[in-house]
C-alpha cells in the first residue's frame, strides 16, 4: 500500500499546502467581512496604499479592528494631542490618527509577545527592548519626520521669501502672489501655503489660516513668519520690507544655529575618539608588537 502511494506523495503533498493557503485566505477575507473601516482609514487604505509600504498597509489591517479601544484607552485630550503631532509631521505615509492607533495596538500585541517569551527565557535585557519597541517603536517615526519636515521647511523658508518679496514689489497682491510663488516649489511648505490657502478660499480668515499654519507646524521660524505677517497688516507696514528683514534673520539664526551645532560636534568626536578609538588601537598596536615579538607567555607563566 505505502510503495502504491509513493510516487503520488509529492501530488498529495502540494495539495494539502494549495488547500492550506486557501484556508488562511478565504479566513482572512472572512476576518476582514465583518470590520467597518473609519472613514478616513478606508480611503487611506484605498487610495494610501502606495504612499505606504507593505509592511505598513499589512499592519494597519491587521490592526484596525483594535483600534477604538486603543483610543478609548488614550483619551480625547491625548488623542487630540496626537492627532496635533501627525499634523506637525505632515501626516507621512498617509498616517492617521485611526493607522496609529492600529499600529500602536499591533506593535503593542508583538512587543508585549516577544517579551514574553524573553522572560521565559530569563532574557531581561532583551524582554526590556521588546517593550520599548512596542511602546516606542511609532512615537520613534512620528518624532524623526517632524525634525526632518521642520529641517526641510526651515531650509526652504527664507529663499521663499525672498522670490515672494520679488513678485510682490513686481506689483502682484500677497495672496496672488503667495499662490504664484507656492506653485514654483515642492515639499513639505509649499504643500504648508496651499493648504492655507485653501483655506482662505473656503471663506477661513487670514489671520485664521496663517494661526493654523503656525499650530500645524513645530517651527519656530514658521511661527516668525506669521506674527510677522500679522504685525505688518496691523501696522501698515510695507510687506516687502517685512519680508526681506524675515528673510535676513532667519539666515542670521541659522548660521548661529550652525555654529551651535558644530560647537556641540567637538566635545562629542573628542568623546568618542578617547573612549573607543585610542584604546582600540593602543590594543591593537600592543598585539602586535606581542605577536611579532614571538614571545612563549605558558613558559613565562610556568617560570621557565
Amino acid at each position: 500500500m505505502t510503495t502504491t502511494l509513493t510516487p503520488y506523495l509529492p501530488v498529495l503533498l502540494a495539495a494539502a499546502a494549495a488547500l492550506s493557503v486557501f484556508g488562511v485566505l478565504h479566513g482572512i477575507r472572512l476576518y476582514r467581512a465583518d470590520v467597518e473601516l473609519p472613514t478616513d482609514l478606508a480611503l487611506a487604505l484605498e487610495v494610501g496604499s502606495s504612499r505606504t509600504t507593505a509592511v505598513g498597509s499589512l499592519v494597519d489591517r491587521l490592526g484596525i479592528r483594535w483600534a477604538p479601544l486603543v483610543l478609548r484607552l488614550m483619551g480625547p485630550k491625548r488623542v487630540a494631542r496626537k492627532r496635533a503631532q501627525i499634523d506637525r509631521a505632515g501626516n507621512p505615509a498617509g498616517l492617521t490618527i485611526d493607522r496609529y492607533a492600529a499600529r500602536r495596538a499591533v506593535y503593542g500585541f508583538l512587543g508585549g509577545l516577544g517579551a514574553f517569551a524573553m522572560l521565559l527565557n530569563g532574557r531581561l535585557v532583551i524582554a526590556l527592548l521588546m517593550i520599548a519597541f512596542g511602546l516606542f517603536w511609532i512615537e520613534a517615526g512620528l518624532w524623526s519626520a517632524i525634525r526632518i519636515r521642520r529641517d526641510d521647511i526651515e531650509r526652504t523658508l527664507p529663499d521663499f521669501l525672498d522670490v515672494l518679496a520679488v513678485v510682490v514689489s513686481a506689483g502682484l497682491g500677497f495672496r496672488q502672489a503667495l499662490e504664484r510663488v507656492a506653485g514654483k516649489y515642492e515639499g513639505p511648505w509649499a504643500d504648508e501655503v496651499r493648504i492655507t490657502l485653501q483655506q482662505m478660499d473656503m471663506g477661513v480668515s487670514r489671520r485664521q489660516a496663517f494661526d493654523e499654519l503656525r499650530r500645524r507646524n513645530d517651527s519656530e521660524q514658521v511661527a516668525q513668519f506669521v506674527t510677522a505677517l500679522q504685525q505688518g497688516e496691523e501696522l501698515g507696514s510695507p510687506i516687502v520690507d517685512t519680508l526681506i528683514a524675515l528673510a535676513e534673520d532667519m539666515r542670521r539664526t541659522d548660521a548661529q544655529n550652525a555654529r551651535r551645532r558644530a560647537a556641540r560636534a567637538v566635545p562629542k568626536a573628542t568623546f568618542a575618539v578617547t573612549v573607543f578609538m585610542l584604546p582600540g588601537t593602543l590594543i591593537l598596536l600592543v598585539c602586535g608588537f606581542v605577536y611579532g615579538a614571538n614571545v612563549d607567555f605558558a613558559a613565562l607563566l610556568n617560570g621557565r
